[in-house]
């Protein structure tokens, strides 16, 4: 299964905007993407593309089930799989300290 990510877009050139995803910025690709994005839009990311636009009355039923996703699995005993996913992209997209 694979999953994307919700984000909003907060940067917008050509063929790539910037992202934030629960305040880690990633820049993703747009080629994909079902229809023309503005900042300010909502769109599902996968593996650095942006595959849709989420419609403007879809965003809050799409985010609430991503934050209720990610409240579950850290409250729970066992890792869900899915939120797993969610982290981990999320952390993908998130600075590293370099090493001197």
């Amino acid at each position: 299964m694979c999953l994307g990510v919700p984000g909003l877009v907060v940067e917008l050139d050509d063929l790539t905007a910037v992202v934030d995803f629960w305040g880690v910025r990633r820049r993703v690709r747009l080629d994909l993407v079902d229809e023309p994005v503005a900042i300010g839009d909502y769109v599902l990311n996968h593996v650095g593309f942006a595959i849709r636009r989420i419609p403007v009355e879809d965003v809050q039923a799409t985010l609430a089930v991503y934050e209720q996703l990610l409240q579950e699995s850290t409250e729970g005993t066992r890792e869900d799989l899915m939120a797993a996913d969610v982290r981990s992209e999320l952390a993908a997209g998130a600075p590293r300290e370099s090493k001197p």
